[in-house]
């Protein structure tokens, strides 16, 4: 299992198109931290918590952006990035899954 994962997880950054949606999410990521650490006055950490949970669809509801400017940057964060988010995690969830086939076929 633990190979699995590993080389699987391997085979994800080998994997163009994958990489690229995952850097893509992870740029997505960075962006909205430093925005929203810019525009709502929070810390980096909390900027950076908000940027996922947000991005990830958890929305725990501890920070809110209270601008104008934030609030508007979040709709548009929440819908770009979310299909960002569900790409790559797909890309990555069907790269794990073809390389647990792969294994269960070479090993009897």
């Amino acid at each position: 299992m633990i190979r699995t994962i590993f080389y699987g997880l391997r085979d994800v950054w080998r994997d163009e198109r994958v990489r690229g949606l995952l850097l893509f999410a992870f740029s997505m990521i960075a962006l909205a931290t430093v925005t929203f650490w810019l525009l709502e006055d929070w810390t980096l950490l909390d900027a950076a918590f908000f940027s996922v949970v947000t991005i990830s669809t958890v929305g725990y509801g501890e920070l809110v952006p209270q601008t104008v400017v934030g609030k508007l940057f979040a709709m548009f964060y929440i819908l770009v990035g979310l299909g960002v988010f569900v790409a790559a995690a797909s890309a990555v969830a069907e790269a794990l899954m073809r390389r647990r086939e792969q294994d269960r076929d070479r090993d009897p």
